[in-house]
């Protein structure tokens, strides 16, 4: 009788432990591993591509012949620089101009040095002087530098929208408190520089800046022939990264006459339209008298390249001669110019950014 109790015992125990091993009817099985097919992770924002742009646009309309003054010719250039996303939006906007003002006497000589250094209104700063006929008090660079950060996020059929009254100052109350200068002029500039836009190699997070050199080192006295005053700017648009590496280059010059007769008249088109030298193409004409048969877009561009992925100092330290011409195999092929305003206006670029 006890050994057919201890039997029963032990089997019902054996049920109880089987029972307990077996998995709840509740609990989920394990997920399955994702298959092949499952998209990726949105790509990282710092890793979005920008394209770059420039935008010059020359006038000399306020140029005036020699009388009881001196005469003038004033050469204004304004200067835009951008890096626009793929949607079309700007992300970033540096605004400049240079403002060039050549003198020239009754008798058709030059009077300002042709040695001359020329600031831009940026880099004039309060030098400019409009702060004191500012109904705000704000300068030049200062206006610029609000109506550059107000474009931020916006397309340009955003800021060709931008209200503004009978004088083209911005109307809206908040950028009035911070812009009062007409902004038909740099409206056109940003623009055309979304418009000329390339996909150069810049990335969300980038630096932009903007480098401009001006001399008028070509401009010569009347005499048999019409004198000149020629403002010859340099324009460099750059892209730095995080570490100081050029992500992406933009180099452009114009060569601006204003032409004036032995008795200091005007005598070329103060209204007519400039174009810069990449503008101009193959009508500037230096593949003809080139070396490697290469126009002045091309050279630019290629040197514009090169720097790409070097720091402001590498490319400081590229080798060349006495005319400022490179000398490495790895240019001489593409870039027989002078290059030296070309480095200056990356370095100022570069300085810009910091």
């Amino acid at each position: 009788m006890k050994k057919a109790l201890t039997l029963l015992l032990s089997c019902s125990l054996a049920l109880v432990s089987l029972a307990g091993c077996s998995p709840k009817a509740s609990t989920p099985a394990p997920s399955a591993p994702a298959s092949a097919e499952t998209p990726a992770p949105a790509e990282n924002v710092s890793d979005e591509t920008l394209k770059t742009g420039l935008a010059v646009i020359s006038s000399t309309a306020k140029s005036s012949d020699a009388g009881e003054k001196d005469g003038l010719a004033q050469v204004d250039s304004t200067v835009v620089a951008v890096t626009v996303d793929k949607d079309g939006k700007i992300v970033d906007c540096v605004i400049d101009a240079a403002q060039t003002r050549i003198n020239f006497s009754t008798a058709g000589e030059l009077v300002t040095d042709v040695k001359a250094e020329f600031k831009t209104k940026k880099e004039l700063a309060a030098d400019y002087g409009m702060a004191k006929a500012s109904g705000i008090g704000k300068e030049w660079n200062e206006q610029a530098a609000a109506f550059a950060e107000f474009v931020v996020g916006k397309t340009v059929e955003e800021v060709k929208g931008i209200a503004v009254n009978e004088k083209g100052a911005p109307s809206d109350a908040d950028l009035a408190s911070s812009v009062t200068i007409s902004i038909g002029g740099y409206v056109a500039a940003i623009e055309k520089a979304v418009a000329n836009a390339q996909d150069l190699g810049a990335k969300a997070g980038d630096k932009l800046g903007l480098g401009i050199v001006t001399n008028i080192a070509k401009s010569k006295n009347a005499g048999d022939e019409d004198g000149v005053a020629q403002a010859y700017s340099t324009y460099g648009v750059v892209t730095f990264d995080a570490e100081g590496k050029i992500t992406s280059c933009i180099l452009e010059g114009s060569q601006t006459n204003v032409k004036f007769s032995k008795e200091g008249k005007i005598t070329s088109d103060i209204n007519g339209a400039y174009k810069t030298k990449t503008e101009l193409g193959a009508d500037y004409g230096m593949a003809k008298v080139s070396g490697i048969g290469k126009e002045w877009f091309e050279q630019a561009a290629a040197f514009a390249a090169y720097a790409v992925g070097k720091t402001t100092e590498e490319v400081k330290g590229i080798a060349m001669n006495e005319k400022t011409a490179p000398t490495g195999d790895d240019l001489t092929g593409s870039v027989t110019v002078s290059v030296g305003d070309f480095i200056a206006v990356i370095e100022k670029a570069s300085t810009a950014t910091k």
